[in-house]
């Protein structure tokens, strides 16, 4: 909590009355210098902004310490360490308690603080996950060197403004407990859904590999897949926007590997000059012709209504009794709809592989009836 003179928290355990305290870092942390210098620790440590402190081949896949650690900073069980370095959100770096049970050593560069106990250090922790917080704290401190290079010393990092921590050990103590909990339960959720994406990835495979068939309510089996060329069962849909110059229009866009669509900031029609564009309508297939080889194809949805899409992003709509949208979506998000996706974007060397829109139309591809692409599709949709 940022220097105040009333630092308690509005949300609290009922079972504590008394005040917080106001203070700075070096009243609970105190530096520790100590160097691997006998090599008694081989484990060399990464710190990261989700995972915190973490075996370095863990999180970067190899190593990239010195040969000779005998001069790294040891980091014991406990420890608090503020990296220095800038990340996404964290331009000053990060600051992180070691939350295993086990020393290993870091980088020279890092800064390493021995918490008052633990549970203070864990509370640090959670206060400087945010980016505000973490923000707010360094920026006064911030010392502008030489070539305009940003440094914060060590003692400095240490009388910052002052920082409100529960008075009472056993509150420090329920606070952790109950955010560790929480903390557990996000950690298993998230084990789960990335166990139920591996499951429905090979599940997609099996089933346009034609490995794995659905059957119909009587247990009988559907009836054969036929085979398509794509505009026979996805049409081409298209709204053009007659732009004024002094409306604002939110434009969206679309990462790669189906992760979906994304909002960009507003801009004036008169910055968007001849530039064509479409209106968004949703359930519509949509994608971005110069990464759709990377899978940047998704459908719209509530959300994108009454934004735009320059003509790098085609919508097609599905032919009615024909296509279930989210079947073919599914498809092109597989091995093989990516495969058919390169196929419609050729191109040299790197990364410039523009879609044919009209190569992309006339692929061929087979589909099952559409009460099997309704039958496969509501199946994906509940392991999601």
């Amino acid at each position: 909590m940022k220097e105040s003179k009333t630092p308690n928290p509005v949300l609290r355990f009922p079972d504590f009355n008394e005040d917080w305290e106001l203070v700075k870092l070096n009243k609970i942390l105190t530096e520790h210098k100590t160097r691997n210098s006998t090599g008694e620790f081989n484990e060399v440590f990464s710190v990261a902004k989700e995972k915190g402190v973490i075996n370095q081949i863990e999180h970067l896949g190899r190593s990239y310490a010195s040969d000779d650690i005998s001069n790294y900073k040891v980091v014991f069980p406990n420890d608090v360490v503020y990296t220095k370095s800038p990340t996404a959100g964290f331009p000053f770096g990060i600051i992180k308690q070691n939350m295993l049970n086990r020393a290993g050593v870091v980088s020279v560069l890092y800064a390493v603080f021995k918490p008052k106990n633990k549970e203070l250090g864990h509370l640090l922790d959670i206060y400087f996950s945010s980016q505000l917080n973490t923000y707010n704290y360094l920026v006064p401190i911030v010392h502008r060197g030489a070539k305009n290079t940003m440094n914060i010393s060590n003692s400095a990092f240490l009388d910052g403004y002052k920082i409100g921590i529960p008075s009472n050990i056993i509150e420090q103590k329920k606070i952790v407990t109950f955010l560790t909990f929480i903390d557990n339960q996000i950690i298993q959720l998230t084990e789960k859904k990335g166990l139920l994406e591996q499951y429905k990835k090979g599940v997609i495979q099996k089933i346009f590999k034609k490995e794995l068939c659905f059957k119909d309510k009587n247990g009988n089996p559907f009836s054969e897949w036929k085979t398509y060329i794509l505009k026979e069962i996805l049409q081409r849909y298209s709204n053009p926007v007659k732009v004024e110059s002094d409306k604002l229009y939110s434009q969206i866009g679309i990462r790669s590997h189906g992760k979906g669509i994304f909002h960009k900031e507003p801009v004036s029609g008169k910055s968007l000059g001849n530039k064509r564009v479409f209106w968004i309508e949703e359930n519509k297939l949509i994608l971005n012709i110069v990464f759709a080889w990377e899978r940047a194809i998704t459908k719209t949805t509530v959300k994108e209504i009454g934004m735009i899409a320059s003509h790098r992003f085609p919508m097609y709509e599905p032919v009615k009794d024909l296509l279930n949208l989210d079947f073919i979506l599914y498809f092109f998000l597989t091995p093989r709809g990516k495969s058919f996706l390169e196929l419609a974007s050729p191109g040299g060397a790197g990364r410039n592989k523009t879609l044919g829109q009209t190569a992309f139309e006339n692929l061929k591809i087979s589909i099952p009836s559409l009460k099997e692409q309704n039958k496969i599709s509501s199946f994906f949709t509940g392991i999601r």
